[in-house]
């Protein structure tokens, strides 16, 4: 009988998993099933663009993974039973399933965090997924010129996104909101030009801001004071999709799964996790932030984990380390802040229309490497160890 491997979520890192586990693994020996909640794969690191009008390549699944063996499941994950090892899903018609399963990748990654800030969820806008960015697309479409737009959130996300605004609309009046300093974490040189960008693009830098309330018309930072705000975005940071806290899994306080380093859950061995949705530690035993940067090498560590442990082979170990951040400046600017292997901050960047190009030729090959998932390098796979894969027999005697 086919060893059964269920993964969940098909962003970066699931749909990576997946696709590295097909390369690994005979087919008659295993039935590896993808669960998403959408037909096509979804560029998160372009939201933003998508959010300003820019038309993004349609990226089917049933293309991507059409020859791999991997079976696209089109539904919504409703819950997971980690003892009886099922996973509840919805299909779009509203039927419900019980799926089984021998081994589960969990990749179901993150939304958007509102924190709890009064009226964010009722009047911000969210670019962490496709809903999201479409919905703001036809907001800002709507907008007339001069109106203001106030994206909080200094982080990564948001400077990309007040500034693909800034330069998509340049009749509009948009602010950014920043908890710190502009860039606090960048190198001088990388501040400097972050400063720079901002300044040529007319957006209004509110450093030190701490944004407590969001209305129809406004911000309330927590002084007091009111920001002006036809449309807010936000984008402070990131929440976890709650079905993983809803079981017997081990989770963090804010339901990550904790995993060792071969990504397999501390407390469910049967169980992966990998992307945004686990807690893993790189050099320093820093947890790893919450990026496609981490996302895609734990996918190619857990993949090859769970091949090695059914195939009986010793697993090869992934370096769960950071080289850059790059972060796009609209089209025609960028940054690359070069890090240390923990993500801090070195003195060299690299900025301007290069910057830009390194930056969409990562997003090119982050997309690529989802469907090439060995990087077309050949691959052998290899026959299931049946004293290595004794989960089957277990849950179906």
């Amino acid at each position: 009988m086919q060893h059964r491997i269920i993964v969940l979520g098909a962003g970066y890192a699931g749909a990576t998993a997946a696709g590295r586990l097909a390369k690994r693994l005979r087919r008659e020996d295993v039935a590896i099933t993808l669960v998403n909640a959408e037909p096509d794969f979804v560029e998160r690191v372009r939201m933003h663009q998508l959010a300003t009008g820019q038309h993004l390549r349609p990226r089917p699944f049933g293309e991507m993974l059409a020859g791999t063996g991997v079976e696209p499941k089109l539904a919504e994950v409703t819950g997971i039973d980690v003892d009886r090892r099922t996973v509840a899903v919805t299909d779009a018609a509203g039927a419900r399933q019980e799926l089984a399963y021998d081994t589960l990748v969990y990749a179901l990654g993150s939304g958007w965090n509102t924190h709890g800030v009064p009226g964010t969820a009722e009047h911000a806008h969210d670019i962490s997924g496709r809903p999201g960015a479409l919905r703001l697309r036809e907001r800002l479409a709507r907008l007339e010129s001069g109106r203001p737009v106030v994206v909080v959130g200094g982080g990564l996300t948001g400077l990309e996104a007040a500034t693909e605004i800034a330069e998509a609309r340049s009749d509009l009046d948009v602010a950014l909101a920043a908890r710190g300093t502009l860039g606090d974490w960048l190198s001088p040189k990388g501040r400097l030009h972050l400063r720079r960008v901002a300044d040529r693009l007319g957006i209004t830098v509110h450093e030190n801001t701490d944004v407590t309330g969001v209305g129809t018309d406004h911000v309330t930072t927590a002084d007091g004071t009111s920001i002006p705000a036809e449309v807010t975005v936000w984008t402070a940071g990131f929440a976890v999709h709650p079905v993983a806290q809803a079981t017997a899994l081990e989770v963090t306080g804010t339901g990550r799964i904790v995993v060792d380093g071969a990504m397999r859950s501390v407390s469910h061995p049967d169980v992966y996790a990998v992307g945004d949705a686990a807690l893993a530690t790189g050099p320093g035993d820093k947890p790893l932030r919450m990026s496609c940067a981490s996302g895609i090498p734990m996918a190619w560590q857990a993949a090859d984990s769970i091949a090695a442990r059914l195939t009986g082979t010793k697993p090869p170990r992934t370096p769960l380390r950071y080289f850059n951040q790059c972060i796009s400046l609209g089209r025609k600017e960028g940054l690359i802040q070069y890090v240390t292997a923990d993500d801090r901050a070195v003195r060299a960047a690299l900025t301007g229309r290069l910057a830009a190009l390194y930056k969409e030729l990562v997003c090119k090959g982050a997309a690529w490497g989802v469907a090439n998932p060995t990087f077309g390098m050949p691959t052998r796979r290899r026959p299931l160890v049946r004293g290595n894969a004794q989960e089957t027999s277990a849950v179906r005697a």
